[in-house]
């Protein structure tokens, strides 16, 4: 009676996974991967979807022929088996069949061969790119310079994440929904325009990846690598140092803050703005804010005394008093 109303409710429980897989499966196709994640996401750009086409490809040209062998095995198995007093075929070659399956597979490689190879030249082709952005990996934080714009970020994990993990405590989603995955300092790039990235590190090898971008370029100290993207959607994209860097490889997270054409060009002249006026160090607010050269930003300072951030060219050491700035007194001023 029970093994009766178990198989009568079969149909019922597949109708009810299928329900509760819809949305995963909608998920598959996200920028940013999700749990339970059984696709590879599309992503937003020209080199993304160059990926996700080839995969597909791929992926039903191996289902198709799956189906193929498991099935021929199927029916060999249960329409030719000893029961049924089938024999065995008494021969040890046969020239057709042999030359069949070394041919297809040679012609199915080619298929495969041809489109994957044009995806993958056109996704190393950095020519007739609008702007340019250098990539340097430092341990463990990133730091990108607009070039020929005089502009400079220095990004690194933000202060919430930080504190939290400094602190050992528990870090709460709804508090912390982006625990560990955020930046003081993002990337912003405009969208539907060709950037051209040249990517390279300063003490170690690192590796610069956003799954939505599609594409992952390792940083390697005294190499300059190359990689480009054309965004497609506005949006935040998050990624992650791929490559073994030390200690705190993985706190250097990646944000890549996509803005359409003219809020990109407000952004960028406001930058340009603050970039060109003098730094005073009475502005920087109590702590520091983490972005400051070491010399005017005490956050930094402190940092570097406890070991968690590295040299960067021009930054004061601890211990370092040449590198400080010397105060003038009255008598100093009045001699002078």
């Amino acid at each position: 009676m029970m093994q009766a109303s178990f198989f009568r409710s079969i149909p019922a429980r597949l109708a009810m996974a299928a329900a509760c897989l819809a949305p995963m499966l909608a998920w598959a196709q996200s920028t940013d991967p999700v749990r339970w994640q059984l696709n590879m996401g599309r992503g937003v750009t020209a080199s993304s979807n160059h990926a996700y086409e080839a995969h597909m490809f791929v992926l039903w040209v191996c289902v198709v022929i799956g189906v193929l062998v498991f099935g021929a095995m199927a029916y060999a198995m249960f329409r030719f088996r000893k029961s049924k007093g089938a024999v065995a075929a008494q021969f040890s070659h046969n020239t057709v069949a042999e030359i069949i399956w070394t041919v297809v597979p040679v012609i199915l490689l080619i298929v495969m061969a041809w489109p994957a190879t044009a995806k993958l030249i056109a996704m190393y082709d950095t020519r007739d790119s609008a702007m340019t952005v250098k990539v340097t990996g430092y341990q463990w934080l990133w730091k990108y310079e607009y070039l020929g714009e005089g502009v400079e970020i220095t990004s690194r994990l933000d202060r919430d994440s930080d504190r939290i993990r400094q602190n050992g405590a528990t870090p709460d989603a709804a508090a912390n929904p982006h625990y560990l995955l955020d930046v003081d300092n993002a990337l912003v790039l405009p969208v539907d325009t060709k950037i051209r990235f040249v990517i390279t590190a300063d003490d170690v090898i690192h590796a610069w990846w956003v799954p939505a971008l599609g594409w992952k370029q390792d940083a390697i100290p005294g190499i300059i690598n190359e990689a480009w993207t054309e965004i497609r959607e506005p949006g935040v994209y998050r990624g992650q140092c791929a490559e073994l860097c030390g200690k705190d490889h993985g706190f250097m997270p990646i944000v890549v803050r996509a803005l359409p054409k003219a809020e990109y060009a407000s952004w960028l002249a406001a930058r340009k703005a603050a970039s060109a006026a003098p730094r005073d160090p009475s502005a920087v607010t109590e702590g520091g804010a983490g972005i400051g050269p070491r010399q005017v930003d005490p956050d930094l300072v402190e940092d570097v005394v406890e070991g968690e951030e590295p040299t960067v060219p021009g930054a004061l050491e601890p211990g370092d008093d040449d590198a400080a700035p010397e105060a003038t007194t009255e008598s100093d001023a009045g001699a002078a």
